[in-house]
């Protein structure tokens, strides 16, 4: 990176820092820590945008990119804050919430919001390289945007399927087998992975630097391993008794015809 990339990179640490810490504010308010979640993609938005702002010269691979994820980003806020609301603060940070008292608001800013902030800035590297790349625009570039948009409808039709699954007054233990959700358990995970990945792709054509590469590679291992497929598949089949036999017939993560 540049030294004149530096004063950016530093303001949109700033910023995502900031955002996260009024969204704690709120949280203390309300008493609920899971409207992070519905801050998450605005945080990884605003540290790509605060730094295109303060960037001194960017070229039009730098707007299509932040078109891009601030309509992925404001889609996913949209959808998580319809998701929630009017519903008690989620079991995940229910079981957080017990585990760190007394004191838990305090300790909050940091176990939370401090932690989501850090990773949505290391998230919005591949924004950060894309923006700060100077290669002219390619057939990469093209490969990319097709990889973001792909991925973007495919998790919202996910999404969109799901809600209307869950807002059925019958969705009790069912399971949601039909679909997107007929060819994998996660496909709206799926389709995330794809607009990172397509992110990586945009920076990598810009002439991105390595560090860009952590920016997939981290938000693939937090919905394979941390706080997607793992942490969801954990107690489901206790709540929903069809889906020990959904599960062994339809992929977990890649979309793959279900087996018979």
């Amino acid at each position: 990176m540049s030294t004149m990339a530096w004063l950016p990179m530093a303001g949109a640490v700033a910023a995502t820092l900031t955002l996260a810490a009024a969204v704690w504010v709120l949280s203390v308010i309300k008493r609920d820590v899971s409207i992070v979640d519905s801050a998450w993609s605005l945080l990884i938005v605003l540290s790509g945008a605060v730094f295109l702002v303060l960037s001194p010269e960017v070229g039009v691979r730098a707007g299509v990119v932040m078109v891009l994820a601030g309509l992925w980003g404001a889609r996913l806020a949209i959808h998580i804050t319809v998701r929630g609301w009017g519903e008690a603060e989620d079991r995940r940070y229910q079981e957080i919430r017990a585990r760190n008292q007394p004191h838990f608001q305090c300790k909050s800013l940091y176990l939370v919001f401090a932690l989501q902030a850090v990773l949505a800035w290391i998230v919005s590297f591949a924004l950060i390289a894309a923006i700060a790349g100077e290669r002219p625009w390619h057939w990469l570039d093209a490969v990319g945007v097709f990889a973001v948009v792909a991925g973007a409808a495919f998790e919202a039709i996910a999404d969109w399927q799901l809600y209307r699954f869950q807002s059925a007054p019958d969705s009790g233990e069912r399971v949601l087998d039909s679909g997107l959700w007929r060819y994998s358990r996660h496909p709206n995970y799926f389709g995330e992975f794809c607009v990172w990945w397509g992110f990586f792709l945009l920076a990598l054509a810009a002439g991105g630097a390595w560090w860009a590469l952590a920016s997939p590679l981290l938000m693939s291992v937090l919905l394979l391993r941390v706080s997607g497929v793992t942490l969801l598949e954990k107690d489901i089949s206790s709540r929903r008794p069809g889906y020990r036999r959904y599960a062994e017939r339809t992929n977990a993560f890649f979309p793959w015809r279900p087996q018979s």
